[in-house]
């Protein structure tokens, strides 16, 4: 019994009858003090959690997929970490080797913690040579002498290229994982790589273009995506287009991360038995910080104006 505990019972022990009615008002008191108290921690509470519990809609469809329930950042943007770490639990790796193009600096991409936690091998690319010379001198810190098990090209990637690309530096059997993040022509480079067939493909998608729509933006060498619209919103292709896309290419939609910003598939001989291919509708996340300004049919309506290209179930542009 704690020592408050033990003075209260002693006072009651040794309490006089002429004292109890003092010791009951005492009571009330301290008894009305705790209610105005209870409710003020209620009132705190739950103007602490009104922000939470608005965006709760959003989030209340993570539930619904293992993936976002793994979701973990350490090198990642959002919680890609996590997820690929609960993927390759299922599937097993075959090579730890990656690939992955739009790194930025390469402190935070897909395929950081991999390279720098797990010892994976791969090659990172950016069209940014400050960027790319950053990331060298990162890993370089960072992995000292094994610091040539992560290859770093500045080099602009288009569909032309891609393939002579992988030719030449990647590893072209047995990859694990291809990371696609060039906030442009994703789905036309993924749609020309014919050179490796990865166990897991992680791409961004648009969001601002709907769960619905199978559309993306025309290829352009050099797509600048602030430049076509201020708004940043015109990019890329919607999810619906590249699961249709990667339909084609024989991978499954396994979900998406639930800031709103990629998507993971799988190729179907490798989720045969492991995994359950996510429908659009369900895997789907709107993209966190654009919801904070504009709702989705406000973010298209801004670039709708600027053409689309549809693609069809057949993956192809129609």
């Amino acid at each position: 019994m704690s020592t408050p505990l033990k003075n209260y019972f002693l006072r009651l022990r040794w309490l006089r009858p002429s004292t109890w009615k003092g010791f009951i008002r005492e009571q009330e008191q301290l008894r009305r003090e705790c209610d105005q108290l209870r409710d003020d921690v209620q009132m705190l509470t739950e103007h602490l959690a009104r922000p939470y519990r608005a965006a709760m809609p959003h989030f209340a469809g993570a539930r619904k997929n293992p993936l976002n329930e793994h979701e973990l950042r350490v090198f990642s943007q959002f919680g890609e970490d996590g997820i690929l770490l609960y993927l390759f639990s299922l599937l097993g790796v075959e090579r730890k080797t990656f690939v992955e193009f739009g790194c930025g600096h390469g402190a935070e991409c897909n395929t950081a913690n991999l390279s720098l936690t797990l010892g994976w091998r791969g090659l990172l690319m950016d069209a940014d040579e400050t960027k790319a010379d950053r990331a060298q001198q990162f890993y370089i810190g960072q992995l000292g002498e094994h610091a040539g098990r992560v290859e770093i090209l500045a080099c602009r990637i288009t569909k032309d290229n891609i393939n002579t690309l992988f030719e030449g530096h990647a590893p072209r059997h047995g990859l694990d994982l291809l990371s696609i993040d060039i906030d442009g022509n994703d789905y036309w480079v993924w749609r020309a790589i014919e050179a490796v067939k990865p166990r897991i493909v992680v791409i961004e998608y648009n969001s601002s273009l709907g769960p619905e729509r199978s559309v993306t933006v025309p290829y352009k060498d050099g797509f600048d995506r602030f430049a076509e619209h201020p708004s940043g919103y015109y990019h890329g292709a919607s999810l619906a287009a590249l699961t249709h896309l990667a339909h084609a290419k024989g991978y499954l939609l396994a979900g998406c991360e639930s800031h709103g910003a990629n998507a993971f598939f799988v190729r179907r001989d490798v989720a045969e038995g492991n995994l359950e291919e996510m429908p659009v509708a369900e895997a789907f996340f709107d993209l966190e910080r654009r919801r904070n300004q504009h709702d989705l049919e406000t973010q298209f309506e801004l670039i709708r104006h600027l053409g689309f290209v549809v693609v069809g179930e057949d993956g192809e542009p129609a």
